[in-house]
């Protein structure tokens, strides 16, 4: 999976959620850590908060948990 794939929706969230567990903490945590509240990051991966911040957060949420990675492009000279 890449991060143009990040599709919400209740298996994104289980996979976040397993993503960070894998890694030997929450999303509850990862939240506190990072000033979110869960209830909003629950919704932004199940898709009920879909607007640019909701999008952002979906984002950056499956990238730290290990979801999905992001491609780095190489520019060449």
């Amino acid at each position: 999976m890449n991060s143009n794939d990040v599709m919400p929706g209740p298996e994104l969230y289980q996979k976040v959620r397993g993503g960070f567990i894998a890694r030997g903490t929450s999303l509850a945590a990862w939240c506190r850590e990072h000033g979110h509240n869960p209830t909003n990051a629950r919704s932004a991966l199940v898709g009920a908060w879909n607007g640019p911040k909701g999008r952002e957060l979906r984002q950056r949420l499956a990238v730290d948990s290990g979801v999905i990675r992001l491609s780095r492009s190489v520019v060449s000279a």
